[in-house]
């Protein structure tokens, strides 16, 4: 695992800095420089706590499943990951002896996975101790923080139930914090906020919500393939029509004109695919209001549906532009 990790080309090393470089806003040169500066600097890796609450380890499983594009390669090969309870190889009284010395230390790059319940510190106890409290203790000293994926930034599916599931947000007033929403995270943008804080010491632009604009900047609604579909009012209502093959899925629960993700550009699966390109409406996943809010997610018969359509029928969500 580690040979795999760590096994880059330089050719593939130069594709990645040219890409980051743009989506940070920096010349190749500084890039460069940023880079060699945060990968050199002491010798030592940055080190990481990966805590984990009420979550499914989904997000664990998006980041260690992503090969390409390199930049989980760099990333995984130059931080030390002091702390992580679905990969680590130590458990028990060393696994959270570990964690308590990493926390005195601080500076390390703080990560979050999972939801904090609210209602009742019983219905997430990690080590024996209230996970609540284990992620106030390790935002304190953090350098970082980073909610990673839906759970973690808003509450996600565990916001629905019965816990009083909140996101970090929510508990950790006095620093800011990078919401990566999605479910699960999208390794791109984990990876990317990494790389931002290496290499200037600062947490990316961020929207209203907490957001990387980098990434949440722009409605999925807008770079849709079956946006004119939409437009025209062909939504589908039959799998079995294949004229129906590739039009709008609105009827079918999809939230696309009311979230904010780059994941119809940016795409998963090492860009190959993604949730409406596999005939599955958008989820909303990306949007504070998921799981909840969005539902249900696979009809239109939702108030979050209802509302998209009278602002469609209201003029509010008017057809795109044609180029010619």
């Amino acid at each position: 695992m580690n040979k795999l990790w760590s096994d880059i080309s330089r050719r593939d090393f130069m594709k990645y800095c040219a890409g980051a470089a743009a989506v940070l806003g920096l010349s190749e040169l500084e890039f460069f420089e940023k880079v060699s500066e945060a990968m050199a600097s002491a010798g030592s890796k940055p080190p990481v706590i990966w805590l984990e609450g009420q979550d499914c380890a989904g997000c664990t499983v998006s980041l260690a499943g992503a090969l390409n594009p390199p930049a989980a390669s760099i990333i995984l090969d130059k931080l030390s990951i002091r702390y992580h309870e679905t990969v680590m190889a130590s458990s028990g009284y060393l696994a959270e002896a570990t964690l308590e010395d990493t926390i005195k230390q601080g500076g390390y790059v703080l990560c979050v996975e999972g939801s904090i319940p609210m209602a009742d510190d019983r219905f997430c106890m990690i080590g024996g101790r209230p996970f609540r409290q284990t992620v106030l203790e390790a935002a304190e000293k953090a350098g970082a923080i980073i909610a990673v994926g839906a759970c973690a930034a808003y509450g996600g599916i565990p916001a629905a139930g019965p816990t009083g599931a909140v996101g970090v947000q929510k508990i950790v007033k006095d620093k800011p914090i990078i919401n990566l929403p999605t479910c699960p995270v999208h390794t791109d943008h984990l990876v990317g906020s990494i790389l931002y804080f290496l290499t200037t010491g600062g947490v990316p632009p961020l929207d209203d919500k907490g957001r990387p604009k980098m990434y949440f900047g722009e409605l999925l609604h807008d770079n849709c393939r079956r946006r004119s579909y939409f437009d025209n009012e062909m939504f589908l209502t039959d799998w079995n029509d294949p004229e129906q093959k590739n039009w709008c899925l609105y009827k079918k629960g999809c939230k696309g004109p009311d979230t904010y993700a780059d994941c119809a550009v940016r795409r998963w699966n090492d860009g190959q695919n993604f949730c409406i390109d596999c005939g599955a409406g958008c989820m909303g996943c990306a949007e504070p209001e998921f799981y909840g809010g969005m539902a249900p997610l696979y009809t239109a018969e939702g108030e979050r549906s209802r509302n998209i359509m009278a602002r469609k029928k209201a003029g509010l969500i008017p057809p795109l532009k044609s180029e010619a």
